[in-house]
């Protein structure tokens, strides 16, 4: 069975480039009828919050990427946090010790670097081995960590031959000898490495591929080495491009909002979220652009990743997040941008009014947070304006026309055209005015449809106050 996993560290929110890391993971496994694990790495105890732990959790959820085995749900190869994991590392950085492909290392950190710090001097890598180390491994040096509550770090023993990965969108990536020397695995924390970590815990979760971010790549050959050592054959291996902002820079904040939540806070959708970075390093077999969840699970293969870099273009995300905004229901319209609505001082107490408002409003939205603006003339009078004198005539016959008129729209259509004719200005001044006069716009959704909605009394008293009849 296919078993995947994403992998975050509760540090922070959860960035794009993880959310599509996350998708890709997702679409896979369901796509092959496998498992979506969801583990999360949380050894940097200084960093790691369970706070950030919930939130990216509810990130997830938001997209719609529910997994199969996590923290929260648990599953049969728990635990599914790192740090209540450690003694499971701990006993595998043993198991290498005991059969000479890692050691005990007894020098301090400060040490150590300057260790590193007289390789630099001399010209060469900082690459470890373990006779660099001898001299500190003494019955005495061994006491005073035993007294001071100390545990020895655990270096691996990194066999000097070339290594080779066969990547599913790399391609072959050759990894020379002597590329790295010896390296931590079991800090003297008593903590794991990233890489062993990540090792021990995918072997024994039966991971069958491994996709991520291309900046994981150069892990890659200490994680090999690692499975080699236990006499593992290691996962599929599938790097996905870098995620670069539209200056061809790795997409950061300086770009504007990178992580789900902003984006959620700023009114998209879930759905268009999903299908836009579904399209950053992936391609639909027939060119397609806008894809439902099922529609990506059915067409998702990893052959159609693309080594290549993604850009991400905010106007593109925003003009798809429009689209979907104008195919959603209503009735899930009006759910989703109440919030907002309130977010902006307008008060929505009626439902059904509101979704007639976003019935008409939502065509000129490309987010739930343009709704209030676009819809605002609907709870709120705009201010007055003044009608120019060679049409207040016109204003004012249509003030006596509407008010015994029963409020359906042919009919005031019927005394637009009336008005019109009697005063013989143009159609467009008319119109336009009286859209100013409603509206307090230039723009905006048809007359025909506004004026149903704000109904008669509305329309009158603003009709009203232009000409200086009201407050």
């Amino acid at each position: 069975m296919v078993r995947v996993r994403f992998a975050p560290s509760p540090t922070g929110y959860l960035h794009v480039g993880g959310a599509r890391t996350a998708l890709f993971n997702f679409l896979f496994a369901r796509k092959e009828k496998g498992r979506f694990v969801l583990r999360i790495e949380d050894t940097d105890l200084e960093r790691s919050e369970r706070e950030y732990e919930e939130k990216l959790m509810d990130s997830l959820r938001w997209l719609g990427l529910t997994w199969d085995e996590g923290p929260d749900v648990g599953g049969d190869f728990g635990p599914y946090r790192q740090s209540e994991r450690v003694e499971i590392y701990r006993k595998y950085a043993e198991i290498l010790v005991k059969e000479g492909k890692a050691y005990h290392v007894y020098a301090y950190p400060e040490e150590i670097e300057e260790i590193r710090e007289r390789l630099l001097s001399e010209g060469k890598p900082p690459h470890y081995s373990q006779e660099m180390f001898e001299e500190y491994d003494t019955p005495e040096r061994r006491r005073e960590y035993e007294e001071k509550g100390l545990s020895p770090a655990v270096f691996f023993k990194m066999p000097r031959k070339d290594y080779s990965l066969n990547d599913v969108v790399k391609g072959e990536v050759i990894f020379k000898k002597g590329s790295i020397g010896d390296f931590v695995i079991m800090r003297s924390n008593g903590l794991p490495t990233y890489n062993f970590a990540c090792v021990v815990d995918d072997m024994l979760m039966e991971i069958t591929h491994v996709i991520r971010g291309d900046d994981h790549l150069s892990n890659t050959l200490r994680q090999l080495a690692i499975y080699e050592a236990f006499g593992k054959k290691p996962p599929v291996f599938a790097h996905v491009s870098t995620i670069l902002g539209p200056d061809g820079k790795k997409l950061s904040k300086r770009h504007g909002a990178t992580s789900v939540e902003a984006f959620r806070e700023m009114g998209y959708l879930p759905e268009a979220v999903v299908n836009y970075l579904a399209l950053l390093g992936w391609s639909h077999p027939e060119g397609k652009e806008i894809l439902s969840i099922e529609e990506l699970v059915a067409s998702f293969s990893l052959d159609r990743l693309s080594p290549n870099p993604a850009i991400f273009d905010p106007q593109k995300l925003k003009w798809m997040n429009g689209y979907y905004l104008r195919n959603t229901s209503l009735e899930r319209l009006v759910e989703l941008s109440r919030p907002f609505f309130e977010k902006s001082g307008l008060k929505v107490d009626d439902e059904n009014y509101l979704k007639k408002v976003l019935e008409v409003t939502r065509e000129r939205a490309e987010t739930l947070a343009d709704l209030p603006g676009e819809a605002r003339f609907f709870f709120e009078d705009p201010e007055p304006i003044d009608i120019p004198e060679n049409i207040e005539p016109a204003f004012v016959s249509l003030r006596e026309e509407l008010q015994s008129v029963d409020w359906e729209m042919d009919r005031i259509v019927k005394i637009f055209k009336k008005v019109l004719k009697n005063s013989k200005i143009k159609p467009r001044d008319f119109y336009m005015t009286l859209r100013r006069i409603l509206t307090g716009k230039d723009e905006g959704p048809e007359l025909v449809n506004i004026i149903p909605i704000l109904g008669k009394e509305v329309f009158m008293r603003r009709l009203e106050r232009a000409l200086g009849g009201g407050t």
